[in-house]
């Protein structure tokens, strides 16, 4: 969604970007902890599920995120990079 805003610029269709990044990216599915986390977040933090998700399945593998969205980087919870 953020490509077709125009907010993500990849150089080239998200269908190839995907299969070009397969075999150095894991996607991880969202699992009853982590969408269950997700609505309980022990802290405020905006609507946004998707966000959520992210900040959440971030918590619970301890892992930091990459973003640039200042929501998340604003967030004292969770490590960020970018």
């Amino acid at each position: 969604m953020l490509q077709k805003k125009g907010r993500l610029k990849l150089g080239m269709k998200l269908d190839l970007w995907i299969a070009k990044t397969e075999s150095g990216v894991e996607y991880l599915p969202v699992s009853n902890d982590v969408a269950l986390s997700s609505v309980l977040l022990p802290f405020e933090f905006h609507k946004d599920p998707a966000d959520r998700i992210i900040v959440a399945q971030s918590r619970i593998l301890s892992m930091p995120i990459v973003t640039s969205d200042l929501a998340i980087i604003d967030c004292p919870h969770v490590e960020t990079i970018w």
